[in-house]
């Protein structure tokens, strides 16, 4: 009912599609589905997103609403001020902090990892073409690594703890309470042709950025500085 609002993107997660364990990379028409509780509620994200265009927002009507409505798929997105619980970045950082042997439970499951900069840069390029374009831009989009970004668990855990220095370890500690995929690609062919996005770091470069946000913040500098200050670094990458 805001009459404002131009565009709408709703983020979900890679962890939407169906998967398969296939050795491809997932792409946007592929099957929607999930093992578990979380991923099931981002596919069902996506549903009711679909549901809500084509009922409220339908592109047939667009000159009547002027609202063009996106979902992002993005791939595992890491970055410095992540302090939430449960995932690997702030796990690792946290057991490293105490000297402790950082517990992992897959070590071995593959996923795009990617810094936050980078989603967040394809976000705000697909609204500005959805305010400005319209509808025929209102569909699912993959945001991802390229191929060189997917690695294991065990891999990103190993590559922070050599960063990071002074006896920084983890254990793998398997739980099979837990169902987690192995393998998680995104196929961000549609993005960086048709939008003109791509990505603009590998995975040591986010991990060295997240050193230097910890870095920062010992060293008695603003989150905002630091961000700020990432941020225009990253902006000159490639422009």
């Amino acid at each position: 009912q805001a009459r404002s609002v131009k565009a709408i993107l709703n983020v979900t997660t890679d962890k939407c599609y169906e998967n398969k364990e296939w050795h491809r990379s997932y792409r946007e028409i592929d099957p929607l589905g999930g093992h578990d509780p979380y991923s099931n509620s981002k596919a069902c994200s996506e549903f009711v997103t679909a549901s809500y265009r084509a009922s409220f927002f339908n592109p047939a009507r667009y000159a009547e609403h002027g609202v063009a409505v996106a979902t992002a798929r993005a791939g595992n997105v890491i970055g410095g001020g992540d302090y939430s619980k449960d995932r690997l970045i702030p796990d690792l950082i946290d057991a490293f902090r105490k000297g402790h042997a950082a517990a992992i439970r897959f070590p071995n499951a593959t996923r795009p990892w990617q810094h936050v900069l980078e989603p967040l840069l394809g976000y705000l390029a697909l609204c500005e073409r959805l305010v400005t374009e319209g509808p025929s831009w209102g569909e699912a989009w993959n945001f991802g690594p390229s191929g060189q970004g997917e690695h294991s668990v065990g891999w990103v855990a190993t590559e922070l703890a050599a960063l990071w220095g002074q006896g920084a370890r983890w254990d793998p500690t398997p739980d099979a309470s837990y169902h987690e995929a192995t393998l998680l690609s995104l196929d961000i062919s549609k993005a960086t042709s048709t939008l003109k996005w791509k990505p603009r770091l590998n995975v040591q470069d986010a991990l060295s950025l997240i050193l230097d946000w910890e870095n920062g913040l010992a060293a008695g500098n603003s989150p905002r500085a630091i961000v700020d200050g990432q941020i225009a670094a990253y902006t000159k990458i490639g422009a």
